[in-house]
């Protein structure tokens, strides 16, 4: 039997407190427990169909990379196993098991720390107009996908509805503050850079990503979900060509399929079609499998 797509938690014992475009919050008191749905959004709406196992996916490889960047800094897990949860939630392992994380409530910044290390996306697009990306200025003659001198911090503020707004340090330091914001910089661009050096031996560019960070006490705790291809963009080295956009690791599958049909972008999606679902369900789980190793799904 193909895998079945889970797109809402559903137990009748206790409500989320939130669900995000792709995650399900339960409020456990000191504790939250992060579900990452098989949800899928593109252009900010969310698709009816869903991408069998991308909630476990994403599950996964946070752990594999919490895993390796906890020198680097605290990170909010307390267990990923079920066996650790708190009825009832152990009583669904079909909803809950190896997509959940039980994690410690911080006191979130409301900035996303985006790095990036090559010239892709909204940066590439204000490069082209001002020859900046948040302001920063970078040299002449870059072209499209093209690895940047150093990797940089381009900050952006979470937007509960539409589009982050990509914002300049200076201003990510009017809002959080300049000590936090210069720690929180440092760790993201650290993590950044581990995550490429790890990810350029599986044969993968780690074009930017971003990170989520919060404090505990008086402690900068990472958060959210870490170097995943929902977070992140991922291209195989080996069709790497600057001048262009590249090939990646993601749901352009989906974000392409959309392109092709009537939708206005200012309504609910069309259901995707099972050809879409599985190819980039195939994307995911290469992502998966070429950076953890790991053989499931």
């Amino acid at each position: 039997m193909p895998p079945v797509a889970l797109c809402e938690t559903n137990i009748t014992e206790v409500k989320p407190v939130a669900r995000g475009k792709v995650r399900d919050i339960y409020d456990l008191g000191d504790n939250l427990l992060i579900v990452a749905t098989d949800r899928i959004s593109a252009f900010d709406w969310v698709n009816p169909v869903g991408i069998p196992d991308k909630g476990k996916i994403l599950t996964q490889m946070s752990l594999f990379w919490f895993d390796m960047m906890r020198d680097v800094v605290k990170n909010h897990l307390v267990s990923a196993k079920l066996t650790d949860f708190p009825e009832p939630f152990r009583s669904y392992p079909d909803q809950f098991e190896g997509r959940s994380m039980l994690v410690r409530k911080c006191e979130m910044f409301p900035v996303e720390f985006v790095v990036r290390g090559y010239l892709a996306g909204s940066g590439w697009k204000e490069y082209g107009a001002k020859g900046t990306v948040c302001e920063i200025p970078l040299p002449n003659g870059l072209l499209e996908s093209s690895v940047l001198p150093e990797p940089i911090y381009t900050p952006a503020t979470k937007a509960t509805d539409g589009h982050d707004i990509n914002i300049s340090p200076a201003e990510a330091a009017h809002i959080i503050g300049e000590r936090w914001n210069t720690e929180a910089s440092s760790a993201a661009i650290e993590v950044y850079k581990r995550g490429r050096d790890y990810a350029a031996t599986r044969g993968i560019i780690l074009c930017d990503t971003k990170f989520e960070f919060g404090l505990r006490g008086n402690s900068l705790i990472l958060t959210d979900e870490v170097l995943t291809p929902d977070s992140s963009r991922f291209w195989p080295a080996d069709q790497y060509k600057p001048g262009s956009g590249q090939p990646s690791y993601d749901k352009q599958f989906v974000r392409d399929w959309l392109e092709t049909t009537s939708w206005d972008k200012n309504s609910p999606q069309p259901p995707l079609p099972d050809e879409i679902v599985e190819r980039t369900r195939g994307k995911y789980v290469e992502a998966y499998r070429q950076l953890t190793g790991g053989k499931e799904f």
